[in-house]
């Protein structure tokens, strides 16, 4: 298994939600040696398994809290929950922070676990990614890139 692996979650048919998807797309070839890329569609099992033996793992996914859409945010899930008021989109009813929660509880936790919420705003079948989104998507993709590159570590 990868020493890192970045999750990109979310429904490319619903707007703003497909924010995890895209960054995980651009990532894909650029990413440092060890670090694995993959995409998901929210599922909460598919994403434990999908972290399942890595060291660290990053998930991005898109959110809604309350910020201006196009906001990114970095939260360390690793032994805090996220925020109550920061709500992870999913077209499944349970998404990342149910699939985090499930995992801390049946002890199938990565050593280190990084989620980045990209705020949206659009999210009904077949809409366009917002622009302030989709801005979002290249910032949400640098912020990873340092992260697993270990730029300030």
């Amino acid at each position: 298994m990868s020493e890192t692996v970045v999750i990109g979650v979310g429904n490319l048919d619903r707007g703003d939600d497909a924010a995890g998807r895209r960054v995980a797309a651009a990532l894909r070839d650029t990413v440092p040696s060890g670090t694995l890329v993959m995409e998901s569609d929210g599922d909460p099992a598919a994403i434990m398994d999908a972290w399942k033996g890595a060291d660290r793992a990053v998930l991005v996914d898109a959110m809604v809290s309350g910020s201006p859409p196009g906001t990114v945010r970095r939260f360390d899930a690793t032994t805090t929950p996220l925020p109550i008021a920061v709500h992870f989109v999913s077209s499944h009813g349970m998404g990342a922070a149910e699939a985090i929660e499930m995992a801390r509880t049946l002890g199938r936790m990565p050593t280190r676990l990084l989620v980045y919420g990209i705020e949206g705003s659009r999210f009904r079948h077949g809409e366009p990614m917002s622009p302030s989104v989709n801005d979002a998507v290249e910032v949400a993709r640098g912020m990873v890139m340092a992260e697993v590159a270990g730029v300030g570590d």
